[in-house]
This record gives C-alpha cells, structure tokens and sequence, in this order.
C-alpha cells in the first residue's frame, strides 16, 4: 500500500497560494506607488497571475476597486460660472418648449381633422354623392 502524501500536496498548494497573494499584493503596492493605472488587468500582467484569481480574492478585489476609484478625476467644476444658464432662464426656456409643443399639438390636430374631412369629401365624390360638409379651405 502506498503512503498518504496528500499531506504534503495540500501543504505545497497552500505555499503556492501565499506566494501568489504576496506577489499580488507586491503589484498593487508597486502601481500605486508609481501612479500607475489600477486596473485588475494591470496588477493580474505586474504579478504575473491571472485576472480570474484576482477576482477571487476579495480582500484583493476589494483593495483594487479602493484603489481606483481615488485614481478616478474629481468632477471639476466649471471655472466660468457666467456661461452656465441660470435657474429661471432655464425654466423660461422650459416654459417657452412647452407652449411650443402644445401649439404644434393643436396645428396637428387641426390639420389630423382636415385630412379627415378631404378624404370624406373625395370618397363621396368617387361614389357619385355630393359632400355635405362645410368648407375645409379655412385657415386658421
């Protein structure tokens, strides 16, 4: 019978492991220390491991994510306050779009109701009636 060495495999899997995470973890130290770009895909190629490992570790992951997120620019305010539109322009603006939009919706209307009223009169011209209703050549 043959001896048990599973120990030994599960202590060399476990160093494996640690090795892994140190060289990891050396990685992300270097790319923040240099500026570097923080992406799972850099400290994954600088470590030598692979991405889907990293994925794993969620000390790691969470540490990455940390990282790039203070990486990330700051939304830089507008330096030229005088050429954003203000407040009750804005609403003027908005007011003005709304009048418009209800003014074209009245013009469709009326002219949805005057298409109607041609296709009557040329249906009933085609029948050889005569149409009854009024004239539509008014304008508005």
């Amino acid at each position: 019978m043959r001896a048990d060495n599973s120990g030994h495999l599960v202590a060399a899997a476990r160093q494996r492991h640690e090795q892994t995470r140190i060289k990891a973890i050396a990685a992300l130290h270097d790319l923040d220390q240099t500026g570097s770009p923080i992406t799972f895909g850099s400290v994954a190629d600088h470590a030598g491991v692979s991405r889907s490992w990293l994925y794993t570790q969620t000390d790691l992951k969470d540490e990455i994510r940390r990282l790039r997120a203070l990486q990330q620019p700051k939304a830089v305010e507008p330096q030229h306050n005088h050429d954003r539109a203000s407040h009750s322009s804005l609403r003027r603006r908005l007011s003005l779009a709304h009048q418009r939009i209800h003014e074209l919706d009245d013009e469709n209307r009326r002219l949805r109701n005057q298409v109607a009223q041609l296709h009557g009169q040329l249906r009933a011209s085609r029948l050889g009636g005569t149409s009854t209703t009024p004239s539509t050549t008014q304008t508005r």
